[in-house]
């Protein structure tokens, strides 16, 4: 019984993940925008991957949680790029 309720949360994981990843594809004229969203506003899984859903960022404007916005604004609101939020993230002092 156990394992099965493992196995499902598994699979809960991973179909969570994959529809964020649909919901970027979806709209080529959005991009991921990381450090913008308001606490609880994020659209899904964070760079810390302590949760995969959308909605569940705790502050605003963390720099693991991400946003999708009209492609070329990210840097006019103050926000990363995944690569820059990903080399961010990497370096822990430049979170602070």
């Amino acid at each position: 019984m156990k394992h099965q309720l493992v196995l499902q949360a598994a699979l809960a994981g991973v179909i969570a993940v994959g529809a964020c990843g649909m919901a970027q594809a979806a709209d080529p004229s959005q991009e991921k925008c990381f450090g913008v969203a308001k606490a609880g506003q994020n659209d899904c899984a964070n760079l810390a991957g302590t949760h995969s859903c959308a909605g569940q960022s705790k502050v605003d404007k963390d720099p693991g949680e991400w946003k999708l916005v009209p492609k070329g604004t990210c840097a006019d609101l103050g926000g990363l790029s995944p690569a820059q939020a990903k080399a961010s993230f990497a370096q822990p002092a430049a979170r602070k």
